[in-house]
């Protein structure tokens, strides 16, 4: 089947290039020739002719405008069926823009070489052997993953990891995270192609939960909003009791709920801090005022109020006791998890106690 024509153009010399920098530094290989696959090549995109040791030896390489587990799995079945019609001494190769830890280890897994254009590559053959790897992601892969963990998208997931086996129709997610269809599909194609998501004929459902929790975590940022300090009097049972009374979700314009520490500490208890945490919105906010007896920092802050600019938090709250009205599971794991070293400690307890899957 003769290659895309743009294909070619593009994205396949950009690889033909870095493919020959990679070859060119190992003194045992002479590249004779680096081309662009003809109709005839079997559907791969780019042959190298090399000469090793005075050996012939040959890769075949697949090109793929994007890294992302899926369409890696989808390029090492073209590779392994390409094979057939070449000889002996030839090496599968594959080359993408980026190739995410996960899809490395698909081609490993496979015997497959590769490269991408940030620096990562394997190339193993007639006693050669090349392996590289650097740790930074490529702009465009951070803003996609940003994008999949902003508010709307992040409300999908939350509900999603409440129960990662269950299979969600799309219209179905859409109401129980209360976000448009749109956020849903676009949730629901960043998660199968990280293969973090799989499709049964029931509906979408996470096939790897900790993986995508543990990628969250690495790229999270608290949300966006007004922080205030105050300082009060009351500590012990009557501050919490105090707290308690107050604390609400739902249709009523005054929302406020327990955050990070605070939420930890009702939620899975591990570490106590001096300072305690909610999230509010402004009529909350007004609520926990009056009951707490907040008053300005003068003396030194020991509770904190942060006003989100995007209320969705709010939806997934957890009431471990009585009026102890918290953020959820994983928006307080997630807070945690930036606390600081202490608040990781607490982060990953919540998480052994909690947010444990069975496989």
């Amino acid at each position: 089947m003769l290659k895309s024509v743009d294909l070619v153009k593009g994205a396949d010399i950009r690889a033909i290039d870095a493919l020959r920098v990679l070859l060119e530094q190992v003194p045992s290989i002479e590249v004779r020739e680096i081309r662009s696959a003809a109709s005839s090549d079997h559907e791969v995109n780019i042959l190298a002719n090399l000469n090793v040791n005075g050996r012939h030896h040959q890769l075949i390489c697949e090109v793929r405008s994007s890294g992302q587990p899926r369409n890696v799995r989808i390029a090492i079945l073209q590779l392994r069926n390409s094979l057939a019609h070449f000889g002996k001494d030839v090496t599968p190769f594959l080359i993408a823009p980026y190739l995410s830890p996960e899809a490395q280890t698909l081609c490993r897994d496979q015997g497959v070489g590769f490269l991408d254009f940030e620096g990562n590559a394997r190339l193993i053959f007639g006693g050669v052997f090349v392996e590289r790897s650097v740790s930074n992601k490529p702009n465009a892969e951070r803003r996609k993953l940003r994008s999949l963990f902003k508010p709307k998208s992040a409300q999908v997931l939350t509900v999603m990891l409440h129960d990662p086996s269950h299979a969600w129709r799309v219209t179905e997610l859409a109401a129980a995270a209360q976000v448009s269809l749109g956020h849903v599909s676009n949730v629901r194609a960043g998660l199968l192609d990280r293969e973090w998501g799989k499709v049964s004929d029931k509906g979408l459902f996470l096939s790897d939960p900790d993986q995508l929790l543990d990628v969250w975590r690495d790229t999270y940022q608290a949300p966006p909003g007004r922080r205030i300090g105050f300082y009060t009097t009351l500590h012990g049972s009557a501050f919490e009791n105090a707290a308690r009374r107050v604390l609400r979700v739902g249709a009523d314009e005054d929302q406020a709920v327990f955050a990070s520490y605070s939420a930890g500490h009702w939620l899975a208890p591990y570490a106590r801090s001096g300072t305690e945490y909610f999230y509010a919105n402004e009529g909350g906010l007004r609520r926990l005022e009056v009951a707490l007896k907040l008053s300005s920092t003068a003396k030194g802050e020991n509770v904190i109020v942060t006003i989100p600019k995007d209320g969705g938090l709010f939806r997934n709250a957890a009431e471990p006791a009585s009026g102890a009205v918290c953020t959820g599971l994983v928006q307080t794991y997630l807070d945690l998890a930036i606390a600081g070293e202490r608040g990781r400690e607490a982060a990953d307890h919540l998480r052994r106690e909690k947010l444990r899957w069975r496989k």
